[in-house]
Order: C-alpha cells, then structure tokens, then sequence
C-alpha cells in the first residue's frame, strides 16, 4: 500500500537524491520530502514496528476489531504521526478511509479462499 500511495511514490522517486533523503542523518534530524516507512512505524527510536501499526498481525485483518479499546489508543498514535504535516481532519478521514479499504481486503480475502477451496472440492 505503501509504495503505490502518495508517500511511497514520493520516495521512489526521490530516494537516491541526496538532497531529497539524506541518509547519514538520524531519522530524528532528517527532514526529507516524504515521509519513509521507519518515520511512521518507528517514531521516536521505537524498533516495534507494530506499536504504529494500524493491526497486529496475530489478529489478521479481517479480524481486526476496530471497536476495541486498544484500536482507540492505536488509533490515536497514528493520528498524531499524521498531524506531523497534515491535519487532525485529513488523518482522521485517511484513516477512515483506510478502515474501509481494510474491510473490503478482508471480505475479498475470505472469497478468494472460499473460491480456492470450492475449486479444490470439485478436484481442481
């Protein structure tokens, strides 16, 4: 999702200009054009990548239950990554955007499965 979004693309296009991403700097003094994986999913030295994660991965994501209490508190923290150069409105739409996205992965995830496994049956 990453790489084909706005930020990926970003860098792509931009991380061998050394201008653009300088990577002798410590992420914390950096001030590049876009923002790198380690800038959102390992804010402040942090090498849980999954403490900014939007799903532990034990969970899977069409599991995931965004009514849960943690979900909140996750939520929050991505937030305020995103409030670093947008606003709280635009993290909070993207997010719900990305709840959405997430939802729809998950329903088309199980039909593939189940496609696979009604192929399987009739001895494909």
């Amino acid at each position: 999702a990453y790489d084909i979004g706005l930020h990926g693309v970003v860098y792509q296009v931009n991380k061998w200009d050394p201008k653009q991403f300088d990577w002798t700097k410590k992420l914390a003094d950096a001030d590049y054009v876009g923002p790198t994986c380690q800038y959102c999913h390992m804010r402040g030295g942090h090498h849980n990548v999954q403490r900014f994660g939007t799903v532990y991965t034990s969970m899977g994501m069409s599991m995931a239950d965004r009514g849960a209490p943690i979900w909140k508190e996750k939520r929050g923290r991505w937030a305020s990554v995103c409030d670093d150069c947008h606003s709280p409105r635009f993290a909070r739409e993207n997010l719900q955007a990305l709840d959405e996205a997430v939802k729809d992965a998950g329903l088309k995830y199980r039909e593939t499965f189940q496609v696979a496994a009604d192929l399987v049956k009739d001895g494909v």
